[in-house]
């Protein structure tokens, strides 16, 4: 099976968000793709079959299946524009969360993900426990989004995923606050894998309309503040987002089932 890992949401290799792409053949197994994925060991592994003129999508942790990915399905797009079908413009996925449409903008990737507006929620004190803080304003949608009030602080949170595990009403924890050199920045965390993802597409469904209101602008970049680091360019567009972003090739080779 051809395996390729690309780097999303960078130009260059080492930076960015690295995800791994298998073009299957065939249908496999769930529990195949879930050892593919564990074996993997990167936050996200695609796995894309061709299904007429689209493509089905699905995307795998090391320990789940995933309804929403936003590098995966970048890179994922990258690897079909370039490797598989280089004359496509325009890729349709068929995945758990709709269909996705991502297309060639000279050297972006635009995609068209689903709107999630997060809904503003009280401050509890097991939200404040977890955090080892209190925050100024949190946001809940599938992940809990919390505002704080400078990039700074952003950047100098360390985050204690042993108290984050017990904010289980969500899948992962996003930290976000107005940007010095952007519109706005974040870091997201995924307490159940200990991890911090380095760019993280599918929570910008709910950072964008919620930084869209607070900035009263449509069109907005972004950054993520992890090590390797990452920018999107967002836009508000209806009842959906706009996320844009480049991607480079690390590897490509087979995989031996």
């Amino acid at each position: 099976m051809k395996y390729y890992i690309a780097d999303a949401f960078t130009d260059k290799v080492f930076s960015g968000n690295p995800a791994g792409v298998c073009i299957l053949d065939s249908e496999l197994p769930d529990e195949t793709m879930q050892k593919i994925a564990f074996e993997n060991n990167l936050s996200e592994t695609a796995f894309l079959r061709k299904t007429g003129e689209d493509y089905s999508l699905r995307w795998f942790t090391p320990g789940f299946e995933i309804d929403l990915c936003g590098h995966a399905t970048l890179a994922s797009a990258y690897i079909v524009m370039n490797f598989i079908e280089p004359c496509l413009q325009t890729v349709r996925f068929d995945t758990v969360s709709g269909e996705i449409t991502v297309s060639r903008r000279g050297e972006l990737y635009e995609m068209t993900f689903p709107l999630r507006v997060p809904k503003r929620i009280d401050v509890t004190e097991d939200i404040t426990a977890a955090l080892g803080f209190a925050p100024k304003e949190v946001y809940s949608e599938r992940d809990l989004y919390v505002v704080m009030n400078s990039e700074a602080e952003v950047r100098s949170f360390v985050p204690d995923y042993n108290k984050l595990r017990k904010l289980d009403k969500w899948l992962g924890v996003a930290i976000t606050a107005k940007g010095e050199d952007c519109d706005f920045v974040s870091r997201f965390f995924c307490p159940e894998l200990d991890l911090e993802d380095p760019v993280t597409g599918s929570s910008h469904s709910s950072l964008v309309p919620l930084w869209s209101e607070k900035l009263g602008k449509t069109e907005l970049t972004a950054r993520q503040l992890s090590r390797r680091g990452g920018v999107l360019y967002c836009g508000l567009c209806g009842d959906c987002i706009k996320i844009s972003g480049a991607a480079a090739l690390y590897l490509q080779g087979e995989i031996l089932l």
